[in-house]
């Protein structure tokens, strides 16, 4: 584990202490039995806001921290343990990003703000099919004299029912599978011929489907370059991948710690069930799984601080290893604790169904071991 500088230390006690405290997976269980749309509690997010969490990255001249990727790391686990829903990770972490790395001088001084002081979740819209795939976007954009119109759709969009603003990746030429030819578009959620659709998923989180018909776009919505954009979303989805592969490390390492102490407690034949020789081999097995993973996450929030040249080489280790262990722990938490790990009073359904989305977004681990490789020319 990497040494905390105080800052985070001192952030990382205070999101221990708060999502353990007022939001721990029992607040997650009574936000979804509620049947809320959006899919987070507003007095949830109203105090992450309050904590200063939604401006950790956004410079203090505009109403953040200024602090780096790692911190945020540190915070996003500790949410994670306690399946903490809320578009903390969309909005401050990935829509921030997207201005931050692509914005106007304009475009930042009119959403960064709200976004810092949790009033604008601003989210970002690039998957058109079940999988993840960002050299194949179809979404189809005219120009005109005075800017763009699009037309098209986009899947399972975070936080996509409360966003106020979308970060729109279209296609201005080429065709699907060309990296050449993309542009992101900062579009408010309220233009004209943009429908919402909100889908009830496995995890309970706010996901939505976007519809776009003859939506225009001034030239003033562009982020970045027109038809060059592909290299900002690559920059943009790797701090996504690995902001999120810090949370599933979180979900995973609590599935872990709640199922030791089960193995601790409970007793079959007279004896502790950790005293069996397989299961005991399994945890230790995962306990390994958990550093690895830890160091991955790490390295991943470390390289994008520093500017390295491997950020996205391990930014898809970090992915692909957060989400191995974390699939492997969420199905093990149901295994060893055998037929109560199968009811919906038990939490352990909560951490799988949580795994299974995560894993998916932003690309599972088959997607990300084939980008990682094929930066090596294999």
């Amino acid at each position: 584990m990497a040494v905390l500088t105080e800052e985070q230390s001192m952030l990382k006690d205070q999101a221990q202490a708060w999502s353990r405290d007022e939001s721990p997976v029992a607040k997650f269980r009574q936000m979804r039995d509620s049947g809320v749309a959006m899919g987070f509690d507003d007095a949830t997010w109203s105090d992450i806001a309050a904590m200063g969490w939604t401006g950790i990255l956004i410079p203090e001249e505009l109403g953040g921290s200024g602090m780096d990727h790692a911190t945020f790391g540190v915070v996003l686990e500790e949410m994670g343990r306690q399946l903490v829903a809320s578009p903390l990770f969309a909005s401050s972490l990935v829509g921030a990003s997207a201005l931050l790395l692509g914005g106007t001088d304009a475009q930042r001084q009119r959403w960064l703000p709200g976004v810092a002081a949790g009033d604008a979740i601003v989210t970002l819209a690039v998957d058109e099919g079940p999988h993840h795939r960002p050299e194949g976007i179809a979404l189809q954009v005219e120009r005109s004299i005075d800017g763009f119109t699009l037309t098209g759709s986009k899947t399972f969009v975070l936080e996509g029912g409360s966003a106020d603003a979308f970060v729109v990746a279209a296609r201005t030429s080429g065709e699907p599978g060309d990296k050449a030819g993309i542009t992101l578009f900062l579009i408010p959620s309220d233009a004209d011929g943009i429908s919402v659709t909100s889908l009830k998923m496995a995890d309970s989180r706010g996901y939505a489907d976007l519809t776009f018909s003859n939506v225009k776009a001034g030239t003033d919505t562009v982020l970045g370059e027109v038809d060059n954009a592909f290299d900002l979303l690559d920059a943009l989805l790797d701090r996504a991948r690995a902001g999120l592969a810090a949370e599933m490390l979180g979900t995973a390492c609590e599935a872990f710690d709640r199922t030791l102490v089960y193995l601790k407690t409970r007793e079959q034949f007279g004896q502790v069930i950790g005293s069996f020789q397989s299961l005991g081999h399994r945890a230790a097995t995962l306990f390994m799984d958990m550093e690895f993973a830890r160091s991955c996450v790490e390295a991943a929030l470390r390289a994008i601080d520093d500017g390295s040249d491997e950020v996205p080489i391990l930014c898809s280790l970090a992915k692909c290893k957060a989400g191995e262990f974390l699939h492997d722990m969420s199905n093990d938490m149901i295994q060893m604790h055998g037929g109560i790990g199968m009811t919906d009073e038990f939490d352990a359904g909560f951490f799988l169904k949580r795994a299974r989305a995560a894993e998916a977004a932003f690309g599972g681990q088959s997607f990300h071991r084939r980008r990682y490789i094929s930066h090596f020319g294999i």
